[in-house]
């Protein structure tokens, strides 16, 4: 893993971070690849496909920049081989929920995109 590539990977998910902070969609629509998948499980119930509807919770819902909601995400692990990267995140109080998140990136381009998201909303 160079620094480079580590750095790349974690402006990505800073960019999908700030994002779902402010509540803007088009951050966190770039952090992801046009093709991505998303899936896990919230509140008890299943959910596989893309990222189309958390677009629209971050488009609707109060940021919690704006809410005053205590929102915290830490990166937990990260991993970078080449061009691939694999990245685990701890969301805490994101519109009342806390969340484990795993991530998958490829650098296509020169540029490093979400591929996948796996989440696990902890009630």
């Amino acid at each position: 893993m160079t620094n480079i590539d580590e750095q790349g990977v974690r402006a990505t998910l800073q960019l999908y971070l700030d994002g779902a902070r402010e509540g803007d969609v088009d951050k966190v629509r770039r952090s992801f690849h046009p093709q991505a998948r998303m899936s896990g499980f919230l509140q008890g119930q299943s959910l596989v496909g893309g990222p189309e509807p958390y677009y629209e919770a971050v488009t609707n819902a109060p940021p919690p920049a704006k809410s005053g909601e205590p929102y915290q995400a830490e990166i937990t692990h990260l991993a970078v081989a080449e061009r691939v990267a694999s990245a685990t995140l701890v969301e805490s109080s994101y519109l009342g929920m806390h969340f484990t998140t795993f991530f998958h990136l490829l650098k296509i381009g020169g540029n490093w995109q979400i591929i996948s998201k796996t989440f696990m909303h902890h009630q």
